[in-house]
């Protein structure tokens, strides 16, 4: 095991996938010779060469059409969008032809691409460079989904989206690309802790996508999360003296229901918590189903907790930000109703 960030994860992940297969490249702006703009993909081109990993225009939608072609003539592209922000230029061609290639063509065409984009708040980035649009993507029928909030899980799910034979738009929670943090919303812009690295092997592994996880074992009430906000839930129970259970999703789509509706069915409360805003954000479609699996065993209504409904703020991002206030008011609304 080695001690590394999700920066150094995500790297260690994207060296192996291209040392082991040859029809991986790396592709985005400033991904080769400057390293990324967090250099996510440092030392990668003077590894693997410019032909494998691929400085591109600024041009998003060029980047996933390009990656399409690629994927569908055998390659295995790793596009990057610099920020999550920055994604909807390539939105047509993510929806219209990346996501539908396979239903289209009966099976006869698959293009295994994994577009890569850091997402969410947290670094004063201000409305263009702090947006969380994950919850858009799962609506679409053919993609995968998935956000990590650790290190280990950022390596093996990268490394199991870049194997996948179907497309994955891998978000990324910049807010802790150098480490976890404990969630309160009244410390400095990078309230980091101590404790910036995780345990992750150094070798090829894989976590499988589509399989939640749980965090913090529970009785009282369930908090089912993901990215960022796993740190701020998990700081936010140890505060408040409520036992709750921390599911962290993962994978957006598939999503794991099993361990969401066993957890529920145990705690007979929920609490929903995202960076995204709130109205049709992700909470929804897990409100939804958690209500829809498990509606006699719940003993309260289910809380979300989410950003606002608003463009997002430079001047209050972390009165934006779901922070531990916020979940402890949701925990205790469930536990007292």
């Amino acid at each position: 095991m080695a001690q590394m960030n999700m920066i150094q994860a995500l790297n260690s992940a994207m060296d192996i996938a291209l040392s082991r297969d040859p029809s991986v490249v790396i592709m985005g702006e400033d991904v080769g010779y400057f390293g990324g703009v967090f250099r996510c993909t440092d030392g990668l081109q003077r590894k693997h060469g410019d032909h494998r990993v691929l400085d591109t225009p600024i041009a998003e939608g060029g980047i996933v059409g390009t990656a399409i072609g690629m994927g569908v003539n055998g390659m295995r592209p790793v596009a990057e969008i610099q920020f999550a922000d920055y994604i909807y230029p390539a939105f047509d061609q993510i929806v219209s032809e990346l996501a539908r290639l396979r239903h289209r063509s009966a099976g006869d065409f698959f293009a295994p691409i994994t577009i890569r984009s850091p997402s969410g708040g947290g670094i004063r980035g201000g409305q263009t460079h702090s947006q969380s649009p994950e919850g858009i993507f799962t609506h679409v029928c053919g993609i995968k989904v998935v956000m990590p909030s650790n290190p280990y899980d950022a390596k093996g799910m990268l490394l199991s989206a870049i194997e996948d034979d179907d497309p994955v738009v891998f978000f990324e929670p910049k807010r802790i690309y150098n480490g976890p943090f404990d969630g309160d919303p009244d410390k400095p812009a990078r309230p980091w802790t101590t404790h910036p690295k995780g345990e992750v092997p150094e070798g090829h592994y894989t976590v499988p996508l589509g399989k939640a996880e749980i965090v913090r074992a529970g009785t009282d009430a369930t908090i089912v999360t993901y990215g960022t906000m796993v740190h701020v839930a998990v700081a936010a129970t140890e505060k408040c003296g409520i036992d709750a259970e921390i599911i962290d999703v993962r994978s957006m789509a598939p999503l794991d229901v099993a361990t969401l509706r066993t957890s529920v069915e145990k705690t007979g409360r929920c609490v929903i918590v995202h960076e995204a805003t709130r109205f049709s954000g992700y909470g929804a479609e897990l409100s939804a189903t958690i209500q829809e699996e498990c509606f006699w065993h719940l003993e309260a209504p289910i809380q979300r907790v989410a950003g606002w409904d608003t463009p997002y703020p430079h001047a209050f991002e972390w009165e934006y930000f779901p922070g531990q206030k916020r979940i402890i008011n949701a925990l205790r609304t469930v536990m007292e109703a």
